[in-house]
């Protein structure tokens, strides 16, 4: 969908969902809402609108409070969307039920009453969940031939560093990885949601992040949307190297691992920057496992001549409010976690260590992953 299509078709989506919510729950409610149903639908519609167009075209003063609100009324519309959609499918078996009109008065005041209750503590649950801090998801991942006794593997996936994520979430990520003692740290893309030269303070943190063998950045879609090169230049300010199409070995001593990064698919919309899974394989040691970053999990597709031993994504977020989630499964093949793809080959997914758009997570935390990899027991 080209930019100049997508805030409308934002705007539709937002007005449909607001009529269905009206329609299909506070209209049926037992209690009286319509007239604070329709104020409070009508502001959440001025706020969605408001939000796509702050969000697009930057009119109003920039500012994380004013951002936080406008995206947390698009994330009550959405949420009261989810809530409307369960609403609509319990109301309308139930009303298939025989019951005397009492009983089904008496059934539908308790229905309703627990439902208002459950929309409100699912809205609060959501906000509270965008609001805690990333939590520490520890993996054991098995690869073969792994010379290493293990490896420690931090990896930091969409903080999009942007109007409500900044310096101090940053700099609290830093503090906690930097604790771990990590071999390697990876970034697999969505790191910043604005122009390079709007976002170099709030990164400043990365500096500091202490590792065996470094920061690896690869790129994710988001990156294209704000200047991808520019981005990608920037990193080794920051002492994080770019794996733009290439790879690199991590050795010490006897032991190695191939690092290889993938560029973005959305390089084949934006033309740009385009991934090429064949020059990022081209330099890699055959003998020695090798640990894959790319962005978005779909990218699978295109990597399945090649060899590698794990690859490690993010993009999906887990979905980040349930039930979201399922619509993202149909275009990605993995939402979160450790998947076995063949014998040797797997992918970890992680839920991002930020969020996008509304400041809600539901039933998909946010997450630091990290991920020890130790080597296969061979049977004798």
């Amino acid at each position: 969908m080209s930019h100049t299509l997508f805030p409308f078709a934002f705007v539709g989506v937002m007005l449909l969902m607001n009529l269905y919510i009206y329609r299909r729950f506070i209209n049926r409610l037992h209690f009286n809402l319509l007239l604070i149903g329709r104020i409070v639908l009508t502001l959440l519609f001025i706020i969605d609108t408001l939000f796509i167009v702050q969000m697009l075209f930057h009119p109003f003063l920039e500012s994380p409070a004013l951002f936080y609100s406008l995206s947390l009324g698009v994330a009550l519309t959405v949420s009261l969307f989810f809530i409307t959609i369960l609403y609509d499918l319990i109301h309308t078996t139930a009303q298939q039920i025989p019951l005397d009109q009492g009983r089904r008065r008496f059934m539908k005041i308790i229905f309703d009453v627990t439902m208002l209750i459950l929309a409100f503590s699912y809205i609060v649950k959501g906000i509270i969940g965008g609001l805690k801090k990333p939590r520490l998801n520890r993996v054991d991942v098995y690869i073969d031939d792994l010379g290493f006794n293990k490896l420690l593997v931090i990896q930091l996936s969409d903080v999009h560093v942007g109007d409500t994520i900044g310096k101090e979430f940053l700099e609290d990520c830093v503090e906690r990885i930097n604790a771990l003692k990590p071999d390697v740290v990876v970034i697999t893309g969505d790191l910043v949601d604005r122009k390079i030269d709007e976002a170099k303070e709030d990164l400043a943190p990365l500096k500091k992040l202490r590792s065996k063998f470094g920061t690896f950045f690869v790129l994710g879609n988001h990156e294209y949307y704000h200047g991808a090169q520019e981005i990608a230049d920037y990193m080794p300010q920051l002492n994080v190297t770019p794996l733009l199409n290439s790879s690199v070995i991590l050795k010490e001593g006897k032991n190695a691992i191939n690092l290889v990064g993938l560029n973005d698919l959305q390089s084949l919309r934006f033309e740009v920057m385009p991934i090429d899974t064949y020059k990022a394989f081209e330099n890699v040691d055959k003998t020695v496992p090798t640990l894959l970053l790319s962005h978005q999990p779909k990218s699978i597709e295109m990597v399945e001549d090649k060899t590698y031993d794990l690859m490690l994504s993010g993009h999906t977020h887990g979905g980040q409010i349930f039930p979201f989630g399922f619509l993202v499964m149909l275009q990605q093949p993995f939402l979160y976690g450790l998947h076995q793809i063949t014998k040797r080959k797997q992918i970890f997914v992680s839920r991002g260590t930020g969020y996008w758009g509304p400041p809600v997570r539901l039933f998909a935390p946010s997450e630091i992953s990290v991920l020890t990899l130790k080597p296969k027991q061979k049977l004798i």
